[in-house]
């Protein structure tokens, strides 16, 4: 099983006689997603390889993994982290918002939607369509290699927009960024 670095906790406190406790590392709580999750706080969420997992209006106060085969369908969620996924079937990331990036590597298709994305939008070596439209990206977007068609609308950056030996060549309009480079730039 391929190992997931989740952020450490380390929990510090002091004896009565002012004599520091040794700081322990404690992993963050990791809950496997298998099905549809309402409107809870979690930790960590993975999605095992091969699974299928909803996300409705749930909190994560770390990050999300998707595991290779492996769907998501995320509706008005907010990640503190980031969403990462390499060789996932599909990603679906509608209306929420996200603390870090979203990486979305050699998987199947992908729809980002109107989302808040505090971090980078990526995506990688994908073999089926991948969509973003209506994002406010504080970071950079960038497509490289993918092979089943990109579609890039109305989304906002505060980096850069780059696109390099996507087949075919993205296709959009409406985004605004400082920079648009490659195949980007007429989008």
């Amino acid at each position: 099983m391929k190992t997931r670095a989740f952020p450490r906790v380390f929990l510090i406190g002091t004896l009565a006689t002012g004599a520091m406790l040794a700081a322990t590392p404690v992993l963050a709580e990791e809950f496997r997603c298998t099905g549809t999750v309402g409107p809870v706080a979690l930790d960590n969420v993975f999605v095992p390889d091969g699974a299928s997992c909803v996300l409705d209006r749930t909190r994560m106060n770390g990050s999300v993994v998707v595991g290779r085969g492996a769907s998501l369908r995320s509706t008005s969620v907010s990640i503190n982290g980031n969403l990462q996924a390499e060789g996932a079937a599909s990603v679906r990331l509608n209306g929420s918002t996200v603390g870090g990036s979203v990486q979305l590597v050699q998987g199947g298709g992908a729809n980002i939607d109107r989302n808040r994305i505090k971090g980078d939008l990526q995506f990688k070596s994908n073999t089926s369509a991948i969509s973003a439209t209506g994002n406010t990206i504080d970071g950079s977007l960038q497509a490289f290699q993918n092979v089943g068609g990109a579609s890039f609308v109305n989304n906002r950056m505060n980096g850069n927009m780059q696109c390099k030996e996507n087949i075919p060549a993205p296709t959009g309009s409406g985004n605004l960024s400082p920079s648009k480079e490659d195949q980007c730039a007429g989008l």
